[in-house]
Formats: structure tokens, sequence, C-alpha cells
């Protein structure tokens, strides 16, 4: 049965949905389970991978069906939407199928563009444990985060208020003589908060801190984040948590979280993140949930765990990259395929006729602003000028060997005449081409996609990453930059380009993948400049390092890991009913 979408809300529609989710029992009897391999927590469960991973070893994979999309608008076009679409048209088909997705941050669900957990008929059921917290992973990742900055603090506090022997004797640790200036970490905080940007910590006498300036990221953004987005198991997590570079000491060297002897603490927060959070869909259609969002400054991938255990649970395993194809696909593509060794048989590729219309010329879209009129009147020829930058993604994931299943996520206003402009263009470009209503109609809107992704995960592709490991940092970034947005080439500065030069030198960094941050709004470093521009360079502002999941990453433009909080918040419409407890608003 799907709900009506226009009476409504999401949050209502997962509250009536939730009254038939199943219970942990039945999950058990559904999905095969063992009964230890499943663990309660509140009306969700978490998955045991470990147990799992053990019993289904033998057991051949599943298809791997990938799920990423066109230049998105800052509204999003429905990726996540569109991924439990279909989830629930291939189930509908008959098919044993089961996907993984993000959890998404509190700053987004409190801020302008909601929670992540799709929408209508095509929805991540319950829908307000997973926009607040779901089982405790962010909030795991930030205390552990964040204590490395309490024991980099702290070190810094008593080297300066001791001498070497009193240092020794009272402290039991050895200088490392810390430069306040070369500090890599900051803190983070689940939230939307500019004013933390850029901050002056320690203020006040001796006892009261190492006095120096300091900074806030967003929690997703934290490297911990990217490293639960990687690793296999548990021991790989505490091996890795030694080597995270927290500051440099002044003769040049890293210090790192084994030095500052934390990295023990840290995985003992994290413990219980190693194993993903089972969901559903509005029809019951399961769902991992591992790992966080923002590929334009994190690796943004549902985990490497998730996938894991997705293809040897389902047939069909459906796992979602964030962002455009230029982001979170090349991510997918070069850095996590080829760390878990999973070679993808097909990728979705997302298109909405808002965001064509947007490439197209149209006004600018702002969340929390009114849309204008443009973006739900026809206008075929603002879709046409948008064409491009959907080629330009078809083209990105063909570069690949993949060829993608375009498909449109149709909304409400959107009309037949614009829709056959995307269809002739898609089938040009040689690929599938459907139109999905999940969104309206849940999985009985979703079975043309289900078919034809179904049909495609038959054929054989010809994957291979963009570049081999052997290629050096700026020479990985300039291909990424040419090939993949489309630039002329890349400037660095002079920082820039000297912390490069300095890695490339050192062997040690020899196997870190290439991560690009850089904006999502746009294939350039300016998210105020759409379609596909022409004679342009990529500039290069900094090289963050990220030694505990071995990760590089080229900061492109002025890119913020810390976004701001707008001027008409989803907050305000959040509540709570005092007489149920239940969470209203959400959207």
């Amino acid at each position: 049965m799907a709900y009506d979408t226009v009476k409504m809300k999401d949050w209502q529609i997962s509250e009536a949905a939730e009254a038939n989710m199943p219970t942990p029992d039945e999950w058990r009897e559904r999905l095969s389970l063992e009964k230890d391999e499943l663990i309660p927590y509140g009306r969700l469960c978490r998955l045991d991978l470990m147990k799992i991973i053990e019993r289904l070893k033998g057991k051949p994979d599943g298809k791997y069906i990938e799920v990423t999309g066109i230049t998105p608008t800052p509204l999003g076009e429905g990726k996540t939407t569109t991924t439990m679409g279909l989830l629930e048209g291939m189930a509908k088909r008959g098919l044993n199928v089961g996907g993984a997705i993000r959890q998404p941050s509190g700053g987004p669900t409190m801020n302008i563009k909601g929670t992540a957990a799709g929408g209508g008929n095509a929805l991540a059921i319950p829908m307000t444990e997973f926009s607040m917290g779901l089982t405790g992973d962010i909030n795991d990742i930030m205390n552990a985060h964040n204590l490395a900055m309490v024991a980099l603090t702290a070190r810094m506090q008593h080297e300066r208020n001791y001498n070497d022997e009193q240092l020794a004797r009272l402290t039991r640790m050895r200088r490392l003589d810390i430069d306040p200036t070369s500090v890599e970490m900051g803190w983070v905080i689940d939230f939307c908060a500019q004013s933390l940007r850029n901050i002056v910590i320690g203020i006040g006498g001796k006892r009261d801190g190492f006095m120096m300036q300091s900074k806030f990221s967003i929690a997703v953004s934290s490297e911990l984040m990217a490293m639960l987005s990687i690793v296999r198991d548990l021991a790989d997590l505490r091996e890795r948590m030694d080597n995270i570079t927290v500051a440099f000491d002044k003769r040049g060297n890293p210090v790192t979280t084994g030095d500052l002897e934390v990295g023990g603490a840290m995985t003992a927060w994290m413990r219980n993140t190693i194993n993903p959070t089972l969901m559903c869909t509005v029809e019951y259609q399961p769902v991992l949930v591992h790992a966080g969002p923002f590929a334009n400054i994190a690796i943004g991938q549902s985990s490497i765990i998730a996938d894991r255990i997705g293809l040897k649970m389902f047939d069909y395993h459906v796992t979602e990259s964030g962002f455009g194809a230029d982001i979170g696909f090349e991510k997918f593509w070069n850095v996590k395929s080829r760390l878990s060794g999973l070679k993808p048989d097909v990728s979705v590729l997302i298109v909405t006729i808002r965001a064509l219309k947007m490439h197209g010329g149209g006004p600018r879209v702002t969340s929390g602003l009114p849309l204008s009129q443009v973006y739900t009147n026809p206008d075929p020829g603002l879709v046409e000028k948008g064409i491009p930058n959907m080629l330009h993604h078809i083209n990105i994931a063909k570069t690949s060997g993949i060829t993608p299943v375009v498909c449109v996520n149709r909304f409400l206003t959107d009309t037949d005449g614009e829709i056959a402009i995307v269809k002739k263009a898609a089938e040009a470009a040689g690929v599938r081409f459907v139109v999905s209503t999940h969104w309206a109609r849940g999985g009985d809107g979703a079975l043309e996609l289900a078919d034809a992704v179904k049909e495609a995960c038959e054929e054989e592709n010809s994957f291979k990453f963009l570049y081999p490991m052997e290629l050096k940092l700026r020479e990985r970034v300039n291909r990424i930059a040419t090939t993949v947005y489309g630039a002329d080439g890349v400037a660095w500065t002079l920082e820039a380009e000297a912390k490069a030069r300095a890695l490339e030198s050192d062997s040690s960094y020899d196997d870190y993948a290439t991560i690009m941050v850089k904006t999502h709004l746009s294939l350039t470093h300016d998210p105020s400049v759409k379609g596909v521009p022409k004679g342009w360079i990529l500039p290069i502002s900094d090289v963050l390092i990220y030694s505990g999941a071995k990760f590089l990453c080229p900061r492109a433009g002025t890119i913020s890991l810390m976004p701001g909080t707008s001027s008409n918040p989803a907050f305000r419409k959040i509540d709570v009913d005092t007489k149920t407890g239940r969470v209203q608003g959400l959207f």
C-alpha cells in the first residue's frame, strides 16, 4: 500500500509504516541470521560483522549496484529516495535485495537540507532514530576524535609547565616538542556552526590549558569517519588508530595518536561503531546504515563493511555514494573499490528536471527560500540547455568502464515533454533510460528501474581505475581535474605545492589514497558555476593529511570543513509531541 504523499509528510509516513516494522525475531527469520548475529538496540538492531562474514565466507557475492547522480541543486536530487525506491521495486519483482546507505549528519538535519532518509513512499524508517543519532556512531566518533585533541592540548600544557626531568618524573612522558603553529587536527561537533571555524583556546592562566589558535569541523568530516568507511574489521580500525597525525613537532616530524598514547582509548569509544545498523524501507526491505555523508569534504560512501555483509546476504546489494558522479562516484571508483577489492556491476545515475533547468541557466536555487516557478512550470528550453551536465556525468561513469542506467527521479511538476528531451539525449549517449515514480508510488513506481538495473547487472563491464597507485599526488590531482571535472589544469598555491612535493618525496605516503575536497554544487571549485564550464583551472590551496585512513586530501578553492547554519534552518519546524514523546517536523 502506498501512502498519500500529498496529504502526509515524511515523518507521518514513517510513523504509519513503523507500526508493522519487523521485530528482531522477524528479521532473524527473514534474513536467515543466527541468534547471536543480530544485536537488538531499542527498536533497531546492529549486525555482528565478524560472525556473519565468517559464516558466509564461502558464499558467492551478489550483484553490486552503486547509486550516484548529476551535479545537484542545494536541495538534493533524491539519491537516497531512489535507492529506497530501487530496493522496493526489485523486491516487488521477487528478488532478494538489500542496500547500504550513510547515516545523516545533525548539521543538515537541523539546517537546510533536512534528513537523508529519502522521502514519500521511498523512505528509510524509523525516520526519527535515523535522523537523530541512530545507534550512536557519530557521537562515538565525536568523543574519540575530541579525546585526541584533549590528549594533545593537555600534553602541550604539561610540556610548557615542566622541564624534562619533571616531565619524566611527574607525568612519565617524554617531550614531544609540539609546534603550536603546526597542529593538523581540530575539534568536531555535528552541527553547522560557522562561529567555530576559527577559535582561540586556552585563554586564562597556566592551569587553563595551552593558548593557541584552533578550529572546529563538522563531525562527519573527521578522519575517524573516513576510517570507519574503509576498515575491514575492528583489528584494522585499532591498527590505524595509532597512526593519526595530530600535529607536527618543531623539526617537522609528525606527532601521532600513538605518540600521545590515546589510540587505545579512542578505539574503546568506537568499538561498537564497527557493526552496521539495520533499518528498512517503508515497504520493509532491509537497509544497512554505516558511515557518514558529505562526499565534498569526506569520502562520503556507505562503508566497505556494510557492502561486504550485504553482498553475502543479498543477491542484489545497492550502495550509495554522495553527491554527483564527479565527487561521490569518483571516490567510490578510485578509492573505495580499490581498497575493498569489490567490483561494481552497474551504476545508477540520478537525474532531475529541476537540476537540469538549473544547469541550463535557471534562477539560483537557495535552500530555505521559495523555489522559482521556473522549476515547477514547463520549460523544455532550459532542460535542453542543461543536458550537457548529465552527459558529462554519463561520461565519468563510462570512463570507469561502466555504462550507467540513467534514472529520472520524477517530480509531480515534471512534464512528459521535458522528460522526452532527457530520454532522447540519454539514449543517444548509449545508456539505458528509465523514469521512476517511487516517491509517489513506492515499489510499484520503480518497476521499470528495477528491470533496467537487473538487466544491466547481467552484462559484463570493463571496470578500471583512473590512475595507478604509482602515480604521484600532483599527477593524480591533474588527472582527476582534467578527466573527471573537465578542467584545463591545476594551479597550486606555493604552500600547497611545497607540501605536495614533500609528501611525494616521502615514500611512506606512496600508498595513500587521494581524496579530493571540492564543492558538490559545481564541476568546478566555485559553487556558483553551473553546467559544464570550459576554459578553467582548478586551484588547490592545501593538502590535508589523514595518516590513519591513509588519505591525502587536496583542498580545492576555499571550501570549509565546517558548514554554516542558514537564516531559515529546519530546527525551527521540529518539535516533540509531549503526550507521546514523538518527534514532529523532520523532513
